[in-house]
């Protein structure tokens, strides 16, 4: 199952750059393929990245070439502004017809599998027909569960809001890992506990160490309580009221604290998904 990815949340990696590159280039195929430049042109300048087009700064280059210079450009200094490049971008080639066959425009099977990959490693499903959506988390199990939420974790790290309140369920990233964690080794969880304890029979199903235990006072181990001293610090700091619907987060947390508690739940969940496949 899947829910429709929203227009600023699509992913963007350098994997990403190369997959979408690869749908506009036409430079090696027989005929023009569409979009053509100027309707590219549209898509950069709405997502706010005119600045960052070489075309429009007097360089002329192809349209993969393009298309891989505002994007490398937005990765860096404004991945919300290139995610909603990348998602208006693959809307306006599904609509050239780039995902069917039988189109003139058609991108071809092999360029389109290597972008459906490129989206399904940051949690994001591209069907064949174009359409972006997000991996509903309760649909997957196992290793494939441990992948989409490495996604997350991916941009969690990178400090974007959305990716710390997973869409299409009621639980946050630090909620959905622990809980994973849970039935891969115990068959499952109760829903009735609350975060701390939830989050608590995570790290002790696997091994880490939480506050108050006997565990020997190694640096590992104070690492990882200060890790789960921080998620549930974080977790007071939701609006539980706003999740799924606006801003996450209580009215006194600034935008900067924010962005430190996203990248700090990402942490928190690479470490734990990292002891649950023993790379720890």
């Amino acid at each position: 199952m899947t829910t429709a990815a929203r227009q600023d949340a699509a992913p963007l990696t350098d994997a990403i750059i190369v997959a979408l590159s690869k749908l506009v280039d036409d430079a090696q195929a027989d005929s023009y393929r569409e979009p053509s430049h100027s309707e590219i042109q549209v898509q950069i300048n709405r997502a706010g990245l005119s600045s960052a087009d070489p075309n429009q700064q007097g360089q002329t280059l192809g349209k993969a070439k393009r298309v891989r210079a505002v994007l490398h450009w937005a990765i860096e200094n404004d991945a919300k502004a290139g995610g909603k490049f990348v998602f208006s971008l693959l809307g306006h080639i599904r609509g050239c017809g780039g995902f069917r066959p039988d189109s003139p425009n058609y991108a071809g099977d092999a360029v389109i599998r290597g972008a459906v990959d490129a989206f399904s490693t940051e949690g994001f499903v591209l069907g064949v027909d174009g359409v972006l959506s997000r991996k509903v988390l309760e649909g997957l199990v196992g290793a494939e569960l441990t992948e989409a939420l490495e996604g997350y974790v991916r941009r969690a790290k990178k400090g974007v809001a959305d990716a710390a309140l997973l869409t299409g369920t009621s639980k946050d990233l630090l909620e959905a890992t622990a809980a994973h964690v849970l039935v891969s080794r115990y068959g499952g969880y109760s829903s009735r506990n609350n975060f701390p304890t939830l989050l608590g029979q995570a790290f002790v199903a696997l091994g880490m160490s939480v506050p108050n235990d006997a565990k020997d006072d190694t640096p590992i181990n104070r690492l990882d309580r200060g890790l789960f001293e921080a998620a549930c610090a974080i977790n007071t700091l939701r609006n539980k009221q706003g999740t799924g619907h606006g801003r996450p987060w209580v009215p006194t947390v600034s935008d900067a604290l924010a962005r430190t508690a996203v990248e700090t739940i990402g942490l928190v969940a690479e470490r734990m998904l990292n002891v649950l496949r023993g790379t720890n």
